[in-house]
Order: C-alpha cells, then sequence, then structure tokens
C-alpha cells in the first residue's frame, strides 16, 4: 500500500477564472490539494479574473499579512450607467449619455482618484457594517450608510477611451484602465466615482487582477493546471519574498522560538521573515521597542 504524500506547506496562486467566488476556488483547492488548511489572502469579486494568493497548511498563517500589500490590476470602466452592484453583476439603476465627455474631464477626475483618498466601498461587497455583512443588508432590504475609508491609489492611468452603445441605447464611454493601490480599495468604487465626477454615472465591466504583492501573473496557474500538477510555493520562499529577511544565529533562533523578544535590527516597514542560520523559516516577527515580537511560528 503506497503512503499518500503529505500536501506541502507554501502557496498556491491560481488565476481565478470568472464566475467563481473566492470562496469556492479555496473549496475547489481543498479537494486538489487533500487537506482542509486553505485560505485566501483577500478577496476577488466572482466577475473578476487574475491572481488569487492561497495558503496551504501552515502557510495559512502567512496570509492576513500578505493580504495588506499593494495590488495591481486591468480593467474597464464604463461611463454612462450606474449599477446596483457599480460594476455588470447588477442591474442599471440610471443611464445618462456620455458621448459629451472628454478626455480633459476623463483625466481630471482620474487625477482626483489618484493617491491618498477617502473611499466609500461599494454596498454590495463583503466588508462588516456593525458586524454584518454590507450585501447581506442590501438583500435584507435595509437603509445604511457606509463611512468612507482612507485608502492609497498609487497609480490611476486610462489606456484607451472608446465611444460605444449599450444594449439600451444609451451613449457610453468604454475606458481601459491600470490601478496599483493598496488593500481594502474597490475598484468598482472607483468606476462609480469617476462616472459621480463626470456627471454620467460609472460602473465596472471587466478586472483582472495583475498582481498581489510580489506575485504576478507569470506566477499563477489555473485551478485545471493545479488539478494536474500542483505548484506549490514553499513556505519560506514566499516568506522571503513577500517581507524583509533577517537572519539570526542559533542563540537568537531558540529565543524566538520560544517566544522570547530579542533584540532585532531595524527594518523599513511591516512583518520580518526571520531564517535560522541553516536557511530555516523560523518566525514572522514584527518590531516593537527594538525587540522582535513573534507574529507566527513556523518552524
Amino acid at each position: 500500500m503506497t503512503q499518500q504524500t503529505k500536501t506541502p506547506d507554501g502557496l498556491v496562486i491560481v488565476d481565478k477564472p470568472s464566475g467563481f467566488t473566492s470562496h469556492d476556488v479555496v473549496a475547489k483547492m481543498r479537494g486538489i490539494a487533500r487537506t482542509r488548511r486553505v485560505g485566501h489572502a483577500g478577496t476577488l469579486d466572482p466577475m473578476a479574473t487574475g491572481v488569487l494568493v492561497l495558503g496551504v497548511e501552515k502557510a495559512t498563517k502567512l496570509l492576513g499579512h500578505l493580504a495588506l500589500t499593494e495590488k495591481e490590476y486591468l480593467g474597464t470602466i464604463r461611463l454612462g450607467q450606474n449599477t446596483v452592484t457599480d460594476d455588470a453583476e447588477g442591474e442599471i439603476t440610471s443611464s445618462a449619455d456620455a458621448s459629451g465627455v472628454t478626455r480633459e474631464g476623463i483625466d481630471a477626475g482620474v487625477a482626483a482618484l489618484t493617491g491618498a483618498i477617502m473611499q466609500v466601498p461599494s454596498k454590495v461587497s463583503a466588508i462588516k457594517i456593525d458586524g454584518k455583512r454590507s450585501y447581506a443588508r442590501v438583500r435584507g432590504g435595509e437603509e445604511f450608510e457606509i463611512p468612507a475609508r482612507p485608502v492609497t491609489v498609487s497609480s490611476f492611468r486610462v489606456y484607451d477611451v472608446r465611444q460605444d452603445t449599450a444594449q439600451d441605447g444609451t451613449p457610453v464611454v468604454d475606458l481601459v484602465v491600470s490601478v496599483v493601490c493598496s488593500s481594502g480599495t474597490y475598484i468598482r468604487a472607483l468606476a462609480r466615482d469617476l462616472g459621480a465626477g463626470l456627471g454620467v454615472g460609472g460602473h465596472l465591466t471587466a478586472l483582472r487582477r495583475t498582481r498581489v504583492g510580489p506575485y504576478g501573473l507569470d506566477a499563477a496557474r489555473t485551478l485545471d493546471q493545479h488539478q494536474e500538477e500542483l505548484a506549490v510555493m514553499p513556505v519560506a520562499e514566499a516568506a522571503a519574498s513577500a517581507f524583509a529577511r533577517w537572519d539570526v544565529d542559533e542563540k537568537q533562533a531558540k529565543l524566538l522560538l520560544n517566544g522570547v523578544r530579542v533584540n532585532m535590527p531595524s527594518f523599513p516597514t511591516g512583518p520580518v521573515a526571520a531564517f535560522g542560520p541553516d536557511g530555516t523559516f523560523l518566525v514572522l516577527v514584527e518590531e516593537q521597542q527594538g525587540r522582535a515580537k513573534s507574529l507566527a511560528v513556523f518552524a
């Protein structure tokens, strides 16, 4: 009788298909990887495709920290129509002739939504309001407001502007855009707000996430490809590529693994991956008053 190979600890980078929720992908990966211990670093809307970072086994402990990293998208924004979900999945709530929108107006609107901004997330989203998912409140017919949150849009570029006609006959304008932004930024809210600023309404019609932190489409595989051969990025490699690296000696390693807060050098920002003298990934730490506070142990 052959022994089943243990699922390795690490990250699995999936090119998510359209129509799947992030939870659908996790459920599928549990079957492929033959383990219940699978999670994802940040959701991707069902309509969207592209990079979804999954953690398998011990690497699930990295996910909450990876979720905070920068993300990059390619998308299409339609000016001239609002929808209930701020994307093409929802029914159209209003239409306006967008044929008079100028490139100068578009550029000004994009500039206003670039940098450190306050953004109101889409109501049909997974954000929690008083402990309850926003989309659940919408389905329940509740009237409520979502407070604006600070996000950073470090790059918002328009690559193409196309005049078109919507199915209901409304003259619309489609924009092909790229966005680089902080965690928690809603691209469909950018589409909504750009359209609102131009006075014609707007929503997102296509979205592809091309990068999460250091992980891009070049590292991603489809679910079918993972089904054929599961590609797992070892947890040590994943940590080294996503976080600053701190190489410690044997004494420091033992202390860190026992939860002792040892002195550590200063690093620019965020969590730091501590590696032992033999190259083993030991712990993820953060600096507190010059000492290492353990966030998660991996050795």
